[in-house]
């Protein structure tokens, strides 16, 4: 329990301290944000800062945290470290980046802002990229609510249905302006989430029936595999989530000043990091060992959070979870296919106040999240094989907006410390995603010596051209001899 305890306040710790200093870096000033400045009462609308804050969590948050965290645990308390420390000097920092350097677009999508500052290639690579990403992650969020709601409701209520009843909310989710629907029912929802995760650990650590145990290195899960890469992939929600930078451009379109940022998006990160904390402490204390966490999990994930809401907390634990793995995950699809929308929009300068515009790219999106759909219901294994591939894509895409914010920072003067304050995470996630697709069932399957040294040797170029670039700049900036 010690552990769990350091590790929450290590998390408040971070976002007060590292916190001010990325904001400190990144500088945030009084000028016009989209809200004010476009303001066209679709997209870019202005936000009241706590409304702001609880939709940046629901729509990172979902079941992200949860379910991520829940797999996560199956390697044992050393998730625990991922989660702190992966939040604080990765997932925070590429949330507030995401948001403020798109602010300072009109609104971008990290696609644009990727064909800004690293070139017209990885802006169409990153186009692609971030629209399949949003798909996949609409379709995870989609077909877990479905099948719960198919376990839960008579025999002629099933998973097609559910989905089908999902879909079409998703519908009105992506087309209506974001404070008719989204503004008014996220802030409730939000709340939602934070007290579920709040009920549960408040009945694992005063029931007395739990014992959670203390962080250590070891790697305690029953089928061998390795924390590296697979952790750092499993526990993206939580730790660091590149679809968090499909969703922060969104909020930065709603802010009304640059100065409430680390508020919103990086305190948004440590919240989400904090109910991850909550879920992988339940997960490895409720169940006992990771054997039976893993068999528990092999069932579903959204029963493994019924079992453990309604174990812990009765029947009121039941609804709460119910309503948890309905509702949170919903929040976060339907943002997903929103995203999509956008990016689309921007690609084919599409001028978004007309209906007209947004159903023409709405329907196709929600039809492939619906094929995929069907995949993930009708087929074993279905969910887990959208969902590993949906985890590789995540945070590869956090890769790629963590060097983003690194390009940013440096071509604004951050040479030294600041740029190295995206940097570093970047280069970590790059080894992460690099080696997981070699070794990975889903990927090429190498062996783990070929894709060790070929992920550790990708980090090392692109650190190494990012070490040229900033050689190059400071010398550039160096006064000449008299």
């Amino acid at each position: 329990m010690l552990s769990l305890l350091i590790s929450l306040a290590v998390l408040v710790i971070g976002y007060i301290i590292y916190g001010r200093i990325t904001e400190k870096i990144f500088a945030p000033d009084d000028r016009q944000t989209p809200a004010v400045a476009i303001n066209d009462g679709v997209d870019c609308v202005p936000m009241k800062p706590w409304k702001a804050f609880l939709v940046q969590l629901l729509n990172i948050a979902g079941t992200g945290p949860i379910f991520g965290a829940l797999m996560g645990a199956v390697f044992g308390p050393v998730v625990f470290l991922w989660i702190v420390f992966g939040s604080i000097l990765g997932g925070a920092v590429h949330d507030y980046m995401s948001g403020m350097i798109s602010s300072r677009h009109k609104g971008a999508s990290i696609a644009e802002l990727s064909g800004t500052y690293l070139g017209k290639v990885a802006k169409w690579v990153m186009r692609v990229f971030s629209v399949v990403l949003l798909v996949l992650c609409g379709t995870v969020f989609v077909t877990s609510p479905a099948g719960l709601l198919d376990k839960l409701t008579p025999d002629w209520m099933n998973g097609t249905l559910w989905a089908v009843v999902i879909l079409a909310y998703y519908l009105l989710a992506t087309l209506l302006p974001i404070d008719k629907l989204i503004g008014r029912l996220y802030p409730v929802f939000g709340v939602l989430l934070i007290v579920m995760a709040a009920a549960v650990i408040g009945g694992i650590l005063f029931s007395g029936d739990y014992t959670i145990p203390e962080i250590s290195l070891e790697n305690l899960h029953p089928n061998g595999t390795p924390i590296w890469p697979y952790m750092f992939i499993t526990v993206a929600c939580g730790a660091i989530s590149g679809f968090h930078a499909t969703q922060s451009p969104m909020i930065a379109k709603c802010i009304t000043t640059e100065k409430v940022g680390r508020k919103v998006f990086y305190g948004a990160m440590i919240s989400e990091s904090v109910i991850a904390l909550v879920w992988a402490a339940a997960g490895v204390s409720f169940y006992g060992t990771t054997q039976l966490l893993n068999e528990a999990l092999a069932k579903g994930a959204s029963n493994v959070v019924y079992d453990i809401s309604k174990g812990v907390l009765g029947v009121f634990g039941g609804v709460l979870a119910v309503a948890g793995v309905v509702i949170c995950p919903i929040t976060s699809g339907d943002t997903a296919f929103r995203s999509a929308r956008l990016i689309l929009a921007e690609t084919f300068r599409m001028d978004q106040k007309k209906i007209k515009n947004r159903l023409l790219i709405t329907l196709p999106l929600l039809c492939a999240g619906g094929l995929l759909t069907w995949f993930a219901l009708a087929y074993n294994n279905g969910f887990q094989i959208v969902w590993r591939y949906f985890s590789w894509s995540n945070q590869t895409l956090a890769m790629v907006a963590l060097w983003v914010a690194t390009a940013y920072l440096m071509k604004n003067g951050k040479y030294r410390f600041g740029s190295l304050l995206t940097a570093i995470p970047a280069a970590f996630m790059t080894a992460v995603s690099v080696t997981y697709i070699l070794t990975a069932d889903e990927g090429f399957r190498l062996g783990t010596s070929v894709s060790y040294i070929a992920g550790a040797a990708s980090a090392a170029v692109l650190f190494a051209v990012y070490l040229v670039f900033l050689i190059r700049r400071l010398q550039h900036k160096r006064p000449s001899a008299p």
